[in-house]
């Protein structure tokens, strides 16, 4: 269900606003019907600066399973038995998909094509899959009609040559499940490519768009362990003090030095006759920004990694809290060196970043590709309550 309070706007100064002043775009990360119309869409959008919006397997799953949203929509597809569970979300997130593009338009519009997107997923049982994938952008791209929407395709190594090739075609594309400061430079270059290809077929660049998500909190769930089970096998003090460090400190230490490889990347000889010709950057997303340790500050992931060109996707419980208690401040560039060093520390402690994030990436594959499971599921079960109804 929609958590309540998503929708209070403070009197005071909205740091969700506040975020917008300093670079940073607020997407949701969640949709659902009601959402779209019930008017709190445009609420979010007009109160809280609301830049965009993500999709997911496992959203889309909670909205049909655990609502009555969807009921006159699966009752109407019932009756047509040559749709099989596949095609029916389709036909139900390309509504829902459509319909939060259109209420996003002035913003894309106002923001020159920079804002204003959402982001709808290719299927994860592809993921493995370069051929099969593009294939399925194609298709959705043609099938939604909206120019403010990204197709998400993650950045697997069988992902990259399709995201060059779909750039190349003026697919705007959200590449997802970004784990490795080392991926998302090869994803960053599939960009730089594909936009080069754009610009040969006489493109318009000006309208493309993409952006590289990032994911954060996954990170120190699965390194916190990792350091908790040293901690427990130690009894060197100087190790301890090490491993306890670390703690809730490498999601944002890999974020920070991934940043400063953006920056990097999108200047220089190369960028800039692209830049010349309205190309935008393919800003870093920053994703999972749900602090999942409750020993950590709930909106600690959105407060530590703010700056300009970039974009945060925020779940609605996350959204809520950052606007009732969020502080904002450019802390993205902050310590730098500090950060680098965390990276070498954990190498010290004997955590091999390259391992974490390889199984990051699986695992992400993976989870997705369950979360799609249900979601057909769902879809199937509701479909038959209809037809029986």
């Amino acid at each position: 269900m929609q958590p309540t309070g998503v929708l209070e706007t403070s009197k005071a100064t909205n740091p969700l606003r506040t975020l917008l002043e300093c670079g940073q775009s607020v997407w949701l990360d969640y949709i659902r019907r009601d959402l779209i119309t019930s008017g709190k869409l445009k609420r979010l959008i007009d109160e809280d600066g609301l830049r965009g919006i993500t999709s997911n397997p496992a959203i889309f799953e909670k909205a049909i399973a655990e609502s009555s949203d969807y009921d006159g929509m699966l009752k109407e597809l019932a009756s047509r038995p040559e749709l099989d569970a596949t095609a029916r979300f389709e036909q139900i997130a390309i509504r829902d998909i459509q319909d939060a593009a259109d209420l996003l338009r002035p913003v894309y519009e106002s923001s020159k094509f920079r804002d204003g997107f959402v982001s709808l997923e290719v299927s994860p049982y592809l993921a493995h899959k370069t051929q099969e994938t593009m294939e399925e952008a194609r298709r959705l791209w043609k099938a939604v009609r909206r120019d403010n929407v990204m197709v998400k395709v993650p950045g697997t190594a069988e992902g990259l040559p399709a995201i060059r090739q779909l750039i190349g075609e003026g697919i705007n594309i959200n590449i997802t499940l970004l784990f490795a400061q080392e991926v998302y430079e090869k994803v960053a270059e599939a960009y730089l490519e594909g936009l080069e290809n754009l610009q040969t077929r006489g493109g318009n660049l000006k309208k493309m768009a993409s952006v590289a998500s990032f994911f954060i909190s996954r990170i120190d769930t699965l390194v916190d362990s990792l350091l908790n089970d040293r901690l427990k096998k130690t009894t060197d003090s100087g190790q301890q003090s090490l491993l306890k460090s670390l703690l809730g400190k490498v999601a944002i230490a890999n974020g920070k030095l991934t940043y400063q490889r953006y920056r990097g990347i999108f200047s220089g000889p190369r960028w800039e006759p692209l830049a010349a010709k309205g190309a935008h950057t393919q800003r870093v997303l920053w994703a999972s920004t749900s602090t999942k340790n409750p020993n950590y500050r709930d909106v600690m992931y959105v407060e530590e990694l703010i700056g300009p060109d970039t974009v945060d996707t925020i779940p609605p419980a996350t959204l809520e809290a950052f606007r009732d208690h969020g502080r904002v401040r450019e802390s993205l560039t902050e310590d730098i060196p500090g950060a680098q060093k965390t990276m070498a520390d954990l190498a010290q402690a004997g955590i091999a970043m390259k391992e974490v994030t390889d199984k990051l990436t699986d695992d992400g594959v993976k989870l997705f590709a369950d979360a799609f499971d249900k979601l057909l599921a769902a879809v199937e079960k509701s479909t038959q309550r209809k037809a029986q109804a």
